[in-house]
């Protein structure tokens, strides 16, 4: 599978405010490129946080881009994956719509009763791990069901889950000419971090939009986070 990381940061690494609110960082050209990412994927992937924060949707903006697909013998829209290890996606959350299909990774401690109500509100359920999400485990048995492409979108939790897994192949990072503050603010990798082996990023390329950069790396390979 191949994993490609994307997100958009103030200029000192906020992914939003320190009351986790939703924030503009980007504007109308950078939404475009995301929309290609997305298009280009067989999946998005969002943590539980951004789910409970956002309702995101996840779906094409632009139609035309959902035609192509549809002429290429893909389905409209990218599959739609949460990563949930306790089963915490409410089950009206716009994700679970029949608009594309959604798979929910949660780990074995997700109760059964809950795994069947989020199965009922339309989300294909998929256990990997003990007490947390396993990404291994979880993008293996996605790799399964047809993604060879995955589109990660956040959050800080997410993304160091997959750095720390070594399963991150690109990254690219929309930084927006904003300051944004807050120690306890969200950033790009949050999680435990990495204290002795870091991810080997090479930059590939720089992209101006709108009134910032995207900056776009190749990752070979990730350290161990400190737990």
């Amino acid at each position: 599978m191949h994993v490609v990381v994307n997100a958009a940061q103030s200029v000192d690494g906020k992914l939003a405010t320190r009351r986790r609110e939703q924030l503009r960082i980007s504007g109308s050209e950078d939404f475009d490129r995301v929309d290609r990412v997305r298009a280009a994927a067989d999946a998005v992937l969002v943590g539980v946080g951004t789910v409970l924060a956002d309702d995101p949707h996840l779906t094409l903006d632009e139609e035309d881009r959902r035609v192509e697909r549809l002429r290429n013998g893909r389905p409209g829209d990218p599959a739609r994956v949460v990563v949930d290890s306790t089963g915490r996606t409410p089950t009206d959350a716009r994700i679970l719509d029949d608009a594309a299909t959604t798979y929910l990774l949660v780990s074995a401690a997700t109760d059964r009763d809950r795994r069947e109500a989020l199965a009922d509100a339309g989300a294909e359920v998929i256990v990997a791990g003990e007490e947390r999400v396993d990404v291994d485990e979880g993008f293996e048995k996605l790799a399964n069901r047809g993604v060879d492409r995955l589109m990660v979108e956040g959050g800080g939790e997410v993304i160091f889950s997959c750095f720390e897994a070594g399963v991150v192949d690109e990254l690219h990072v929309y930084v927006g000419s904003l300051v944004i503050g807050g120690r306890d603010a969200p950033t790009l990798a949050d999680g435990a971090g990495f204290t002795e082996r870091f991810p080997d990023l090479t930059l590939a390329g720089t992209e101006r939009l709108d009134d910032g950069i995207v900056l776009s790396y190749e990752v070979e390979e990730a350290g161990d986070g400190e737990s």
